[in-house]
């Protein structure tokens, strides 16, 4: 075995890992912080409870990175922030409405708004990531505050959109077509981005 390769399944170390993170994501927007078990875990990923412990070392490691934003969505957000002007309000929305269906996105989003309800280091994950990497990128409005508080009115109504449709499921909301939710609520994100 050459030296760099850490012991435990080599096979299958990326399937395990990725299978132990998402049982893990689930556990923790279930039930929180508190009420998440590295045996709740490590029985919800059929694995052994030591191979969790092998992987990620501790329950707040486990938590740290099930709950970390993939690369490529925070590429996709500063992407959409480059469409049109006219356009950014349903580009927006649309991008929003395609990561929370992602298999991969979708289950990270789900998992760090809500264990933020309970954990404290992952309301600061999502208070950093919403300031970066959501409203970070926007290159509106014709100063600092003005752009801050745009963005912000906007991640506000796309961030209480996705609770409604994707974590409550509230009705009408829940089960509206994407093509319906962007007609209903592009506009008001458009007033924002170009209203006084």
């Amino acid at each position: 075995m050459p030296k760099n390769t850490p012991p435990g399944p080599r096979d299958e170390r990326g399937v395990l890992s990725a299978r132990i993170l998402a049982a893990a994501r689930e556990e923790f927007a279930h039930h929180g912080w508190a009420g998440t078990t590295i045996r709740a875990v490590a029985r919800a990923a059929d694995v052994d409870p030591a191979l969790v412990y092998h992987y990620f070392g501790s329950k707040e490691a486990l938590l740290d990175t099930s709950t970390n934003p993939p690369q490529r969505w925070l590429e996709s957000v500063a992407r959409t922030w480059t469409a049109p002007v006219g356009r950014l309000g349903e580009a927006l929305l649309r991008q929003m409405l395609g990561a929370w269906a992602d298999e991969e996105i979708g289950p990270m989003l789900r998992a760090i708004v809500l264990t933020a309800a309970h954990d404290e280091a992952t309301r600061e994950k999502l208070r950093r990531v919403v300031e970066s990497g959501l409203m970070g990128v926007s290159q509106l409005g014709i100063d600092e505050r003005d752009r801050l508080k745009r963005s912000g009115l906007i991640s506000s109504q796309i961030m209480g959109l996705a609770m409604m449709r994707f974590v409550w499921k509230i009705e009408p909301v829940a089960s509206m077509s994407d093509d319906e939710l962007v007609s209903a609520v592009a506009p008001n994100l458009q007033r924002y981005i170009e209203g006084a």
